[in-house]
């Protein structure tokens, strides 16, 4: 397969330190080998200096001439216009209002036919559901563990982001534990500083080094990361219930270390008085590659679903 082949579509997946740009081969269910592209992205950097960055990566994808773009990124983002709503979240706040959709097709070498944005959670469940570990599940939740928690409801392939089965906007970082927010429990910041106030003398450093000292025998580290998935099942049961969900993938950085995370994620599910009987809870085949695929499908396939959160914007 060449980099031009028609059967690859061109794909971006902006994160909060990094962007990368990848051909994706749709038909095999795989990143097309020899085709990513990365750069580092810092979010408190001026809008022209990100945007440059974000367009250099894409640059370096060696698009099919009036290609499909697909692009993840992270919320707040008006996906159907294509423009960023960042504004006091601490990532990106230079970019607010800036239409960048209208920069890529303005300043990619060969003009896109569209540009589809979709929610970078979103992106990785769909990539999951139709190549990874959530295959053959017609109702799947993925969620992705990093410096958040971010979350997709996926009916056949479809996000479900509004209604009584999911929580609003199928965003589960807005879902209450102990009348606190969940990510006041269960991301980067909250973990390490639960940590901290339990050692002081030997604060960790990231996530990766407290599952470390866990394997090691630190009761405390252990104390934890159990108390932290528990809560996130237990907080999860109840809308896995009204979905009926049949498949939770995990991904993100935090399920790198899914022997520490599986259990006690489990047993949050299991406590609940919210049944999920045919519950499947599965690690991510692959966080970064699902991301590139869902976006792939998302621009191939050009749905709506009901809440704007993927949508097909026409070059022009």
């Amino acid at each position: 397969m060449t980099a031009t082949s028609t059967r690859v579509t061109p794909v971006l997946d902006i994160g909060g330190t990094h962007v990368t740009g990848a051909l994706v081969d749709l038909a095999a269910g795989q990143v097309a080998p020899g085709t990513t592209s990365r750069r580092s992205l810092d979010g408190a950097a001026p809008a022209r200096v990100l945007l440059d960055l974000i367009v250099s990566c894409a640059k370096d994808v060696a698009a099919p001439d009036g290609a499909a773009w697909g692009v993840a990124v992270p919320g707040p983002f008006d996906y159907g216009a294509g423009i960023a709503r960042f504004e006091g979240v601490g990532k990106f706040d230079a970019l607010n209002g800036v239409d960048v959709g209208a920069v890529l097709r303005r300043e990619l070498p060969v003009e896109p036919r569209t540009v589809t944005f979709v929610n970078d959670a979103i992106a990785f469940a769909i990539g999951e559901w139709a190549f990874g570990s959530g295959r053959g599940h017609d109702r799947m939740v993925g969620i992705t563990l990093g410096t958040g928690v971010g979350s997709g409801f996926l009916d056949r392939g479809s996000s479900v982001a509004s209604g009584p089965r999911v929580p609003v906007r199928g965003e589960v970082y807005r879902l209450l534990i102990d009348e606190r927010p969940l990510e006041d429990t269960v991301s980067r910041r909250a973990l390490l500083r639960d940590y901290a106030e339990r050692r002081p003398e030997t604060p960790c450093l990231d996530v990766q080094d407290m599952a470390t000292r866990a394997h090691d025998g630190d009761p405390v580290a252990n104390q934890v990361l159990r108390n932290a998935f528990t809560r996130l099942g237990l907080a999860l049961a109840p809308w896995l219930s009204r979905f009926g969900a049949t498949a939770l993938v995990v991904g993100g950085s935090m399920s790198r270390s899914w022997d520490l995370v599986h259990p006690a994620l489990t047993a949050g599910i299991h406590a609940s008085p919210h049944e999920v009987p045919a519950l499947g809870v599965f690690p991510a085949r692959d966080s970064e590659g699902s991301a590139l695929l869902g976006a792939g499908w998302q621009a191939v396939r050009g749905d709506r679903p009901d809440d704007g959160e993927c949508t097909g914007v026409p070059a022009r």
